[in-house]
């Protein structure tokens, strides 16, 4: 808490006992002043209906006179009663008070504070708002640092920079972009292929199939004694369904690693879990794994409703059963006419295969919003392909309507 805020409580406190000492100094008289008032209002009364009896005849003048007298007579005899003759006395009874309210008002104030109060109320108010200002700062300085790359993009640890600094905001997806230029630009370094695979599978929600795993394969050729390269490696492998190669690449990092490090405890644990699943898929083995070959088009009269720019997924699913895609491949407009294939490495859920459908259903759809979810406006087009068995099969269809 600051002196200011110290000042302002003092500066509260002393109004309070502003408002509340000044009554318990006063030395005015204690009589009944409301009593005295009354009276005289009564004696102004009574003197009315004297005159009125006078004018009525009801009293003669010597009458009205002695009753005059009387009434005067009383009045005083009452003021002189309500005389303030122990006033003194009176006024100084409840100066005790004065000491009292001048130590415990302050005192009991600063121990209800202390106690319901929240005395770093302003110091984490304080601290949220450097946080907030450090948050916007850092926003600012990794806009800078894109904007300047975009003119200067030979500058390699820029981009380092700018990487790392989306994966700090957990802008994945522009993380795995910024990495991808400085794979490009400096091929076959394993820092670069390691931050970029783990920047690429962050943006699919921790999945390492496809692309990452290659990178990670890549870079334990390249440095097979790298901590993270093993790590990532063996999430790869465990996610393939590799457990033995997950459970080695684990084993061999768990080695080198002191025995204090809490990273070696995560690992043991990993490993048993790789062990165990290993044991159950034991006694059943995989199905072939599938691969689809697909060309995608756009119909000519829809080629105006598209940008290039806009988004293209193309994925596989089951014709009966879960409608999520089994296997999916993002890519924009202006790489159409396509040719891809789908394989269980673009699997969205690791637990699912392609072989597991006897058919399935092909869909390329255009996406304005690059939503993963159907919308209205999007174009799209469908072919169905039947297994049967098969671990192969070509499938060509063209985008030509559009969903309302």
């Amino acid at each position: 808490m600051t002196i200011e805020f110290w000042l302002a409580i003092a500066g509260l406190l002393a109004a309070a006992l502003a408002i509340l000492l000044p009554p318990l100094f006063k030395t005015a008289a204690l009589h009944d002043a409301d009593g005295e008032q009354r009276n005289k209002a009564i004696a102004r009364q009574q003197l009315a209906e004297l005159k009125q009896q006078l004018q009525d005849g009801i009293l003669s003048q010597s009458q009205f006179d002695a009753q005059y007298q009387e009434l005067q007579l009383a009045l005083l005899d009452e003021i002189q009663q309500d005389a303030p003759t122990q006033a003194p006395a009176r006024s100084a009874s409840g100066r005790w008070a004065i000491p009292l309210v001048g130590v415990a008002l302050p005192l009991l104030s600063l121990y209800l504070y202390l106690t319901l109060g929240e005395p770093e109320a302003m110091a984490k108010a304080e601290l949220a708002q450097n946080q907030a200002k450090a948050a916007d700062n850092v926003q600012n300085m990794v806009a800078a640092l894109a904007q300047r790359l975009q003119q200067q993009p030979e500058d390699l640890e820029g981009w380092m920079m700018l990487g790392r600094a989306y994966l700090y905001m957990q802008q994945y997806d522009n993380a795995a972009q910024a990495f991808a230029e400085l794979n490009r630009r400096k091929p076959n370094d394993p820092a670069v292929m390691l931050h970029y695979a783990d920047a690429l599978s962050m943006a699919r929600n921790g999945q390492m199939r496809g692309e990452p795993a290659e990178l990670v394969d890549q870079a334990l050729k390249l440095v097979p004694e790298d901590h993270t390269a093993l790590w990532l490696g063996g999430m790869a492998k465990a996610e393939a369904g590799d457990y033995g190669q997950a459970i080695a690449y684990w084993q061999k990092l768990s080695a080198m690693l002191p025995e204090q490090d809490e990273t070696k405890q995560q690992l043991q644990k990993m490993i048993a879990m790789a062990e165990a699943e290993q044991g159950a898929g034991a006694a059943s083995a995989p199905a072939a794994p599938v691969e689809i070959k697909v060309d995608a088009g756009l119909a000519a009269e829809l080629k105006s409703k598209a940008d290039p720019a806009d988004t293209l997924f193309v994925y596989a699913q089951a014709v009966t059963g879960p409608k999520m895609p089994l296997a999916i491949v993002k890519k924009q407009v202006k790489d159409l006419p396509l040719q891809t294939v789908l394989n269980d490495s673009m699997a969205m859920q690791p637990q699912t295969h392609l072989a597991d459908f006897k058919q399935l259903r092909i869909v390329a759809r255009i996406s304005k919003s690059g939503n993963a979810m159907p919308q209205p406006g999007d174009l799209i087009g469908t072919a169905e392909v039947n297994l049967d068995g098969s671990q192969s099969a070509a499938v060509n269809l063209t985008i030509d309507r559009e969903l309302k």
